[in-house]
């Protein structure tokens, strides 16, 4: 594979060759099948699809995020995503410098939840002196908690007055960072409108507690190399460093390599990796005059993959809610 190959097939995957996203439906489509992607490109650029590349189709002149509120394109398709929001078919993170909004698919994101979420979702957080919240966040959580969904403004204005917005975004961003709340709305004339996640969607921070750290990088590793199809370690180490040590993500990638799930490729003079692909059964030809009893075997199925065996258990998941 050459890199214009590799960009050519980014490219179709991640909506940027002229087939843009353009309603409601093939938005979940687009976010389903790359996993997560940011809302709107990076100053320092970062391997992974963009919300607006997709809706606009290009990676041309995007808006970054501090300039999104001027370009129509970027209105349009924060609408859309706040739909997909609305519909549990998208989460939100606060993962990314710059306030860039990270959106994860409905179905990996227990996973996701499993890496930064809090274990006891439900209990208070406290001000105590090594605690990673402020006193302005307890308290913006226990309002939340109580009652939530409710919009920034009015947090303001129960908190009291005198809190300015600058204050109280950070006190949210400690509680979003860790997953304890979501944006769940957005109306112009109020803003975004925030929730307890443990309340917008139990099943999900549910299942995403009873996953492993190492099961849930592992999954989302997979996950990631194939939305990039391939990519160097030192990208899928800057990616997912934003989450969890590096020494973590090192470790994932070896035990993935030892499972003979990951493989290595040339792409140009660059050493990348990419989940193995599924080989084809050989079929051995039957010389004339052999009889079918004399044919061997049919091969026994392979070992499944660890994306087969996660599908699989999310099918019976859903069986299980399902009866």
């Amino acid at each position: 594979m050459t890199e214009q190959e590799l960009d050519q097939l980014r490219h179709e995957k991640w909506h940027l060759n002229g087939t843009a996203v353009r309603t409601l439906d093939d938005a979940r489509r687009f976010v389903e099948t790359v996993g997560f992607c940011l809302m709107y490109p990076m100053r320092k650029p970062l391997l992974a699809p963009t919300f607006i590349g997709a809706w606009t189709g290009s990676d041309k002149h995007l808006p970054m995020q501090q300039h999104a509120y001027a370009d129509p394109r970027a209105r349009e398709a924060t609408d859309v995503m706040v739909r997909l929001l609305r519909n549990h078919d998208a989460y939100e993170a606060n993962q990314f410098e710059e306030n860039n909004a990270f959106l994860i698919a409905g179905s990996i994101f227990p996973y996701f939840y499993a890496l930064v979420g809090e274990r006891n979702p439900k209990q208070v957080p406290q001000p105590k002196p090594r605690s990673e919240y402020s006193p302005l966040a307890c308290d913006a959580f226990e309002l939340i908690r109580r009652a939530g969904p409710i919009s920034k403004q009015q947090m303001r204005e129960d908190l009291g007055g005198s809190i300015s917005f600058v204050a109280l975004d950070h006190a949210l961003g400690e509680l979003w960072s860790k997953l304890r709340i979501t944006r769940v709305d957005y109306k112009p004339e109020e803003g975004a409108s925030w929730d307890v996640l443990y309340r917008w969607a139990p099943d999900a921070v549910r299942e995403g507690i009873g996953l492993s750290v190492g099961e849930a990088l592992s999954a989302l590793l997979s996950k990631y190399l194939d939305c990039v199809i391939a990519a160097d370690q030192q990208e899928v180490e800057s990616f997912f460093g934003n989450f969890v040590p590096r020494s973590r993500v090192k470790e994932a990638i070896n035990a993935l390599q030892s499972a003979r799930e990951l493989d290595f490729i040339r792409v140009g003079n660059r050493s990348l990796i990419q989940l193995t692909q599924p080989k084809a059964p050989v079929v051995p030809r039957v010389r004339p005059g052999t009889s079918s009893s004399a044919r061997p075997a049919r091969p026994t199925a392979q070992k499944k993959s660890g994306t087969d065996l996660r599908r699989s258990s999310r099918i019976r998941s859903d069986r299980k809610k399902s009866g």
